[in-house]
């Protein structure tokens, strides 16, 4: 039983109860995945053993110069042409670990045997829409979009906690813990209870959504409201993951980043292995971004793909400590108090920045910041084109405008922007944004009569002739 006090409020959390020596399943894979360090290159195992214990490691940085590991595979020499054609067959099976975006995939995401029971909601398999409107608004480019809105949850972040809830559930975790600003408790929350594990969600006190919060709660989260931002949640979780014996989400853990990898895995696909010009992406924690160079990085390497997109990330002004550093040439990220409506990307201190940092370089990258008003100009266009997504995903978007209009982005670019979550995510910002005039004119109060309902409607087809 482990109890907090957190505004007053008296949280009493009941752990599942242990089971026995001999009932405990035997890990499969732990003594086989190598981590690398992204600071010093050195390799350490990823869970050294089971996390059974109060007290046991698990490990996701290297235990003498604390960097963070990589999941680290020895690839077989393949044939990309006849692993393709393995992919696209996989599409017409009923398998689940075929209907999945992600382990269909499965040869990249090696670290989970042959045979392995993956915890799975039938994520990915997400469209890549074409936006003439938004793509001449944001300057000419030949505009896609990848909407991960459409996962399960609603968000990129179900790629990455199937593969993190499956290496937990190989493992025998039984209790998984997450800070979030809403996405990452509502993804955890709805994995952990497809795999009967118990979900323990940090939140920011009283700065998510209710959506996200009424996600995790429904899923049977255990959520803790506590402080007032992501990265103070984050950072007294830690404290307490290794001492109390959680099994951590955030994409600080690395096979998180295995599965969201997979995002530019299906892009390229649905391009017929086509690779744009640039590939944009909100930046946030930045374990997007990070995941999606690995996957470059693996693609080229096994000659899947023969040159790199450039990415893109883009970071609200309010909350932009990686711009800030790439801008200012600085050797180190400084935090930040962040400040931002797009509450998915509201961090100041990005745990994956150095992840982030290789990504941008590999790939030649851009970074830039938008403002509040810019992400939201580009929502409202987005919604032009019958796409909806949360304000975070919109910076995508509007970062691409930016970095046309500065010259940095050249007109009729081939641009892929990912959205990374759904319109009804933030519900209550939407609402908020939105003029007087604009709701004045689209949410009409009309009496229950006919004359009078003839009217408002005549007008109203009036305005669309």
């Amino acid at each position: 039983m482990w109890a907090i006090l957190s505004n007053t409020v008296f949280i009493s959390i009941s752990w599942p109860r242990r089971r026995r020596q001999e009932r405990r399943p035997r890990s499969r894979n732990c003594a086989g995945v190598l981590g690398k360090c992204v600071s010093s290159a050195a390799t350490s195992p990823l869970h050294p053993r089971p996390l059974h214990s109060v007290g046991e490691k698990s490990r996701f940085t290297h235990p003498e110069c604390g960097g963070l590991l990589d999941v680290q595979y020895d690839f077989p020499r393949i044939d990309p042409a006849s692993l393709r054609l393995l992919w696209q067959q996989r599409k017409t099976s009923s398998a689940i670990t075929d209907q999945s975006g992600v382990w269909r995939f499965r040869e990249l995401l090696p670290f989970a045997p042959e045979g392995t029971n993956v915890v799975s909601l039938s994520e990915g398999r997400t469209p890549l829409i074409e936006v003439n409107r938004t793509g001449e608004w944001a300057g000419g480019v030949r505009l896609a979009i990848k909407h991960q809105g459409n996962n399960p949850t609603g968000s990129f972040k179900d790629l990455g906690m199937t593969a993190c809830i499956t290496q937990a559930a190989i493992l025998g975790s039984r209790v998984t813990a997450c800070a979030s600003t809403g996405n990452t408790s509502a993804s955890m929350a709805a994995y952990a209870a497809r795999a009967g594990m118990k979900a323990v969600v940090f939140v920011p006190f009283g700065k998510i959504s209710t959506a996200k919060l009424a996600q995790a709660l429904e899923f049977g989260a255990v959520v803790i409201e506590m402080g007032d931002n992501f990265d103070q949640a984050f950072r007294m979780l830690r404290e307490l993951t290794d001492e109390l014996g959680l099994y951590l989400v955030n994409s600080l853990n690395p096979f998180r980043l295995e599965g969201q990898k997979t995002i530019v895995f299906e892009i390229l696909e649905q391009r017929d292995w086509r690779v744009p010009d640039y590939l944009v992406l909100p930046g946030g924690n930045l374990g997007n971004v990070s995941s999606v160079g690995k996957g470059l990085q693996e693609l080229r390497q096994l000659g899947l793909i023969d040159k790199l997109p450039r990415l893109v990330v883009v970071q609200a002004e309010g909350a932009s400590p990686f711009y800030t550093m790439i801008a200012t040439g600085a050797g180190e990220i400084t935090p930040v108090q962040p400040r931002t409506e797009a509450s998915a990307i509201r961090i100041g201190n990005p745990v994956n920045w150095k992840k982030a940092l290789r990504a941008v370089r590999l790939t030649d990258g851009l970074c830039e910041s938008v403002t509040d008003e810019q992400i939201f100009e580009a929502k409202a266009t987005l919604a032009k084109d019958g796409v909806g997504c949360e304000p975070a995903s919109a910076a995508a978007v509007a970062g691409t405008q930016k970095l046309v209009r500065s010259g940095k982005i050249e007109d009729g670019a081939d641009v892929v922007a990912v959205l990374t979550g759904h319109q009804l995510k933030d519900p209550e910002i939407s609402i908020k944004r939105r003029s007087e005039r604009e709701l004045a004119q689209q949410r009409l109060h009309v009496e229950a009569d006919i004359h009078k309902l003839r009217a408002v409607l005549e007008s109203v087809m009036l305005q669309s002739a």
